[in-house]
């Protein structure tokens, strides 16, 4: 019996310290409630899951066969998630809150593309300029954010948001510029800025995955690296943490949050960049924002902001997207997905109050187990 409650408290205080486990539970209760949900409107939960295990492992049930192709589309739709992710991940570590995630996703789609339509049609340096380029694009965008704040007190939040607007009106202008762009589309890339792989493409059986996820996997590396293993890292978290105290201890917090909205962006202008040469094959005049950088603060909370698990919430985030067609072949409305999503969000923003509910019945039980072994 004793070790029974022995196991009970332990597995509360595993529950209160670990934000991973919270995330986890959050992410069950949000595919709890879909179900009910589901249920609620009088269609098989069944299906949902059907379409999940498509995506994510390539099996149909029904046909009994493998479509390695889902698995590929999967991949290919999360890149953009999981970096915009690392964007306001970085931010958050450093006591940010990049909500211009959008804006700075924006500028490298449209550096991207003025560099795959103008730029030397060199193969491999053609693709890989525009991505750097794109990558320098959105550290630009970033970094006004966090000269801004540091320079002149400027809140993140208000000057982000404006941003956003400014990129996405800006963007039409300039692409609309570019000889032969209508009010939808430019002309069509030249073979040696696309991001296509014809290896990835034959062993995904066609899907889009294209040569993006390599950068996306370098991404991830270098944003754990930079956070948790060099002195720019500690900097930047000592300045988060407190910026009177980094200061004292002799750290540039001008140059802290100027670097931390920089490399931000970079991360957002990446996930543009690949997103426009992988995803198509023209120039698009942007009619409105495509919502990934939006959905990088949810994929950053889901996953705490560390490298494995933005990793993993951008997976899940992915996976929900690219089963969205599929639901609907099963009778399941396509919307569930965007429901599980805020759920998980909303109850990640509650993770106070699971901290609270967990230690008061800590609080609350261990007189008693104290009692019952004397």
């Amino acid at each position: 019996m004793n070790d029974a409650k022995k196991q009970r408290t332990s597995l509360r205080q595993l529950l209160l310290k670990s934000d991973a486990a919270i995330s986890v539970m959050v992410v069950l209760l949000g595919f709890l409630c879909g179900t009910l949900l589901i249920l609620f409107v009088g269609r098989n939960p069944v299906g949902m899951y059907k379409a999940i295990l498509q995506v994510v492992t390539g099996y149909t049930i029904g046909r009994g066969k493998f479509y390695v192709r889902y698995v590929g589309e999967w991949l290919a739709t999360s890149m953009p998630f999981i970096l915009c992710g690392l964007s306001m991940g970085f931010a958050a570590r450093t006591g940010l809150f990049n909500i211009g995630g959008e804006g700075q996703y924006v500028v490298g789609i449209t550096v991207a593309q003025f560099v795959a339509l103008l730029g030397p049609q060199v193969p491999g340096l053609h693709w890989f300029l525009a991505l750097c380029l794109a990558m320098l694009g959105g550290a630009f965008w970033g970094g006004i954010v966090g000269w801004l704040k540091a320079k002149f007190e400027v809140s993140e939040v208000v000057a982000t948001i404006m941003l956003n607007y400014i990129a996405l009106y800006l963007s039409r202008i300039l692409i609309m510029r570019i000889p032969g762009t209508n009010t939808y589309k430019t002309l069509d890339f030249p073979a040696t800025a696309l991001l296509k792989s014809s290896f990835l493409e034959k062993i995904t059986h066609g899907s889009m995955l294209n040569l993006g996820m390599i950068f996306v996997i370098i991404a991830v590396i270098l944003y754990w690296f930079i956070i948790e293993k060099t002195r720019l890292g500690f900097g930047l978290r000592a300045t988060g943490f407190n910026k009177e105290a980094a200061r004292y201890g002799g750290i540039s917090v001008v140059k802290s949050i100027v670097l931390s909205m920089a490399i931000a962006g970079a991360f957002a202008g990446l996930a543009g960049g690949i997103v426009s040469l992988g995803a198509f094959k023209y120039g698009r005049v942007l009619a409105s924002n495509d919502g990934y950088g939006f959905a990088g603060i949810a994929v950053a909370l889901v996953g705490n902001s560390s490298a494995l698990g933005t990793l993993l919430a951008g997976l899940l985030f992915g996976m929900l997207s690219s089963a969205q067609p599929l639901m609907e072949s099963n009778s399941i409305p396509k919307e569930i997905t965007f429901i599980i999503q805020g759920l998980v969000v909303v109850f990640i923003a509650i993770r106070v109050g699971f901290r609270m509910f967990i230690s008061y019945s800590m609080k609350k039980k261990t007189p008693k187990e104290t009692t019952g072994n004397d």
